[in-house]
């Protein structure tokens, strides 16, 4: 069983995850976009699949591939938009009632398509003290702000004196009701949810963890361990996952992610439509192709399993559902059902 880190193309080929005909387009593509694979996924990837580990639902997440260096024109670096909105380093403000906090910059474990590709440059790293005193004090000065959410880099990486630092200057800004948490560390890297960092978590305002995983494979014994400790806190959890072809891009795949979310007492919250940033588009899946898979789970799943189906528009507009229709305003009396058929109501 592997016990650290794979950060590079020699640490992807020595652990077998590569042949050596990818080591060359490989090493030039980490010039541009990390790369660190925890123990916890190349362990299950192996798990998977011995012989072809690019092509299983986790080894496609997470091992890096040559098609990454093809961008296409519709690809652009920032595609929601985020560096626009940026007052300061660390502060992200695109609605007016909540504002992102990034405590990092860049997460040291990847998905490679969570949303945002994770880029090599001089922002590696977390906001050094300074930078987040005055993020946290950019929010304090901003009374229409009820909402912050931590995320960029997974907050969950964070020392637990730092996440517990975060949250209680959080809790002592008035205006502030709600903290939200986003990360994909209870599956991708479970040891880290130790009895200390989810004590770390502990508030007075309301918090809640959205928690990401793609594929039901996902749901391990060592993810439901973290999982059912951040229950046990009686922290609420929500769920995000981005639709990705060939990982969940099916009815089937996507009908059993719910319904291990719902087992697990996550409540499903967002579908993403995947970003168009570079190298992404051997996973897009078009918006169509997304509508009639929600359709097509429209009564095979119970209403506590169902996500809203929804778009970051590019350059920075915010999301919006993208969900199928099922009611027709010009004709009252007629619902359309998951296969297509109109119905008299």
């Amino acid at each position: 069983m592997l016990s650290t880190t794979l950060r590079n193309a020699q640490d992807l080929l020595n652990s077998k995850l590569i042949n050596q005909e990818f080591i060359e387009p490989l090493q030039n593509l980490e010039k541009i976009y990390a790369t660190a694979i925890s123990p916890d996924m190349v362990n299950l990837i192996r798990q998977l699949n011995n012989k072809d580990h690019h092509h299983n639902p986790i080894g496609l997440q997470y091992i890096p591939h040559p098609d990454e260096q093809n961008n296409h024109p519709d690809e652009i670096h920032d595609p929601i938009g985020d560096e626009a909105l940026s007052p300061i380093k660390g502060i992200v403000h695109r609605y007016e009632d909540r504002v992102l906090l990034k405590p990092l910059l860049i997460c040291p474990v990847y998905c490679r398509f969570c949303f945002r590709r994770e880029q090599v440059g001089p922002d590696q790293g977390m906001l050094n003290e300074q930078e987040l005193y005055n993020a946290l004090k950019w929010i304090k000065v901003h009374s229409q702000i009820k909402e912050v959410i931590l995320s960029g880099g997974d907050p969950f990486i964070l020392s637990p004196r730092r996440m517990n630092f975060i949250v209680q200057q959080l809790n002592l800004i008035p205006h502030i009701t709600t903290i939200r948490i986003h990360t994909r560390v209870p599956f991708s890297t479970p040891s880290l949810l130790t009895d200390q960092f989810i004590t770390s978590l502990t508030s007075k305002k309301a918090l809640w963890v959205v928690v990401h995983a793609n594929h039901p494979d996902e749901f391990t014994e060592n993810a439901q361990n973290a999982i059912q400790s951040l229950n046990s806190k009686g922290i609420p959890l929500l769920s995000q996952s981005v639709l990705l072809k060939g990982i969940n891009d099916n009815v089937e795949t996507l009908e059993k992610l719910l319904r291990y979310f719902v087992e697990w007492r996550i409540k499903p919250y967002y579908l993403h439509q995947l970003d168009k940033a570079p190298g992404t588009s051997r996973f897009y899946v078009s918006i169509n192709q997304g509508r009639k898979l929600l359709e097509a789970l429209r009564g095979r799943v119970t209403g506590l399993a169902w996500p809203t189906y929804v778009l970051d528009i590019p350059g920075g507009y915010g999301k919006v559902p993208l969900g199928p229709d099922y009611y027709n305003a010009t004709k009252p009396g007629i619902i359309l059902d998951p296969n297509h058929k109109n119905h008299k109501i």
